[in-house]
């Protein structure tokens, strides 16, 4: 007796609360798999449900399931936890309208989210087809069991909580947070033997448990690679932002042995945008981590080594070959290096900030908080593209976000297609002239102190939630003297390099640097931290393939 292929006996269940968008997914499926596969369709998260245990009951398989996120009454992400319960081997996949990283990472914290698609998902041979095919490809060869996830237990206002859930999110690593104050958390402690003086814990899927794990064991443990496999390399990438990943992928689809080092994820400032809606290619917006995780993808696929939680101390000049140091990890070389270690932001300097930062007050994006911010007075310091896109997409949930700006106006820092975002949305205030000179709170943020930069005149506001969003500091640092750089700390390069027409001192080549070629030859630099970069994804994508161009001119040289 011959038996059945298992996918002819496998269905595909979507569920929209639009019938309109319910029968066009539906008809978009049918198209592609009606032949080998039973397409379910609902128009809500309970009749989806009463479909999928009535099929448990008949005995049929389910591969896939398609959730919109934002059904009422009971959500995407709240029906496919339920809907785990009935199929716990099917994948999972949430529909949004918009590149919502925030509901993205809820999933994935909740239900083990495969994948996230944006709607309209036209033509679907583009944008729905493969990444069906590969659910598909993915529940048949796997196992039929549930899908064991990282674990996460932590005080609710813990910094180092907040730091190893960032952590893990933006590196893609699928976790689950558990809060102390719940009856879990309580016994995943009881379980492990710890106790609530000393967390995070953190628990792998293969058992293993991690008190108070640093990133650099942290990385280690849930699978991501922090060692080099080589000593030696014809390309070393130092920084894993837009610059960087660009880099990466052109070095190693053109044949360089390539290695990627990133000190805490790849994707940069970049990789927290909640939306970036000016970078060619993408008219409907996309988010960092949507962004980061193709390049990252992409550049893997040619054969880039990614390195993750590796600190650069140090570089140095040895004969032909540019030696990098790695911080408790010895010493990697290459006959060239590109630094794309981008910026970081400054730190804001007012009483009680630094106390409450992790408790109430971040640094960027902190995509993993962003969430319980629903319902919440939210700030925002900042007045460049990155606190626009955050406060855009904080307003979705949150009661009001107050934009804090030094300046007279946003129009000096802001892409003008976010100004007009912030003016159209009610949620969203701009406080202008305005500045936050304390913070106040025990445990976590409970109230700012704003002045009046004109006035002088200071007054106290609620506040549980301040995201960070100014200057840029570049992390140069650990260059020393042998790279020059300008007086902000920005590397030098090409012409930039000149003195009246004089090539950088110590320089010993007949020819002049190259255009993005800094103080040492073989040593390029590429992006935000570039003297006189433009600051913008788009443009630290094209220097780091055009570092490659003179990485490739310099090698033809040796």
């Amino acid at each position: 007796m011959t038996t059945p292929d298992r996918a002819a006996r496998t269905a595909i269940v979507t569920v929209d609360d639009d019938p309109a968008v319910s029968r066009a997914i539906a008809r978009d499926l049918r198209r592609r798999y009606g032949e080998r596969h039973r397409i379910v369709r609902a128009e809500s998260g309970q009749a989806a449900l009463d479909a999928l245990r009535q099929m448990k009951l008949r005995g049929e398989q389910v591969a896939v399931i398609l959730a919109d996120y934002r059904m009422a009454p009971m959500n995407g992400i709240e029906f496919l936890e339920q809907a785990m319960d009935v199929y716990p081997a099917a994948r999972r996949v949430l529909l949004t309208a918009y590149a919502d990283t925030g509901a993205a990472i809820d999933a994935i914290n909740v239900v083990d989210l495969d994948h996230y698609l944006l709607k309209p998902w036209d033509p679907p041979e583009e944008k729905l087809y493969p990444v069906v095919d590969d659910l598909l490809e993915a529940w048949r060869s796997a196992d039929v069991r549930p899908v064991s996830v990282t674990k996460v237990v932590g005080h609710r206002w813990s910094a180092r909580s907040s730091e190893v859930r960032e952590f893990l999110a933006r590196n893609h690593v699928a976790y689950r947070w558990y809060p102390t104050e719940t009856p879990e958390g309580q016994k995943l402690l009881s379980a492990a033997g710890a106790d609530e003086l000393r967390l995070p814990l953190v628990i792998t899927p293969g058992g293993d448990v991690m008190v108070e794990p640093s990133d650099t064991e942290l990385a280690a443990r849930v699978g991501l690679a922090t060692t080099p496999s080589e000593a030696f390399y014809d390309l070393i990438v130092v920084g894993g932002g837009p610059a960087g990943l660009g880099a990466a992928l052109y070095g190693a689809s053109e044949g360089l042995r390539t290695v990627l080092v990133e000190r805490t994820a790849t994707g940069g400032q970049a990789g927290q945008s909640s939306r970036i809606e000016n970078y060619l290619g993408f008219p409907d917006g996309v988010s960092g981590a949507q962004l980061t995780d193709r390049a990252r993808r992409q550049a893997a696929k040619f054969g880039a080594e990614m390195l993750t939680a590796c600190e650069v101390t140090g570089l140095e000049v040895n004969g032909s070959s540019r030696t990098v140091r790695l911080s408790g990890r010895g010493d990697i070389a290459a006959h060239t290096v590109i630094l794309t270690t981008g910026v970081s932001y400054r730190q804001l300097d007012a009483p009680g900030v630094a106390e409450l930062t992790g408790r109430g007050i971040y640094y960027g994006s902190a995509m993993t908080e962003a969430t319980a911010c629903t319902g919440e007075d939210v700030y925002i310091v900042g007045g460049a593209n990155s606190a626009g896109q955050a406060a855009v997409f904080l307003a979705r949930g949150a009661r009001s976000v107050t934009i804090l700006v030094r300046g007279p106006s946003l129009e000096h820092s802001m892409s003008h297609y976010l100004i007009q975002q912030v003016e159209a949305l009610p949620a969203i205030s701009v406080r202008t002239c305005t500045e936050v000179v304390a913070a106040h709170g025990t445990d976590h943020l409970k109230q700012l102190t704003l002045r009046d930069t004109r006035t002088g005149a200071t007054e106290q506001v609620e506040a549980g939630w301040l995201f960070v969003f100014i200057g840029a500091a570049p992390r140069t640092d650990w260059l020393g003297e042998a790279v020059l750089r300008d007086d902000h700390g920005f590397v030098l390069a090409g012409p930039d390099l000149s003195v009246d027409g004089q090539r950088p001192a110590g320089w010993d080549l007949d020819r002049v640097p190259y255009h993005l070629e800094t103080s040492i030859p073989g040593v390029f630099v590429a992006g935000d931290v570039r003297a006189e970069s433009a600051k913008r994804v788009a443009s630290a994508v094209g220097e780091g393939a055009m570092a490659v161009m003179f990485v490739h001119r310099y090698l033809e040289g040796l």
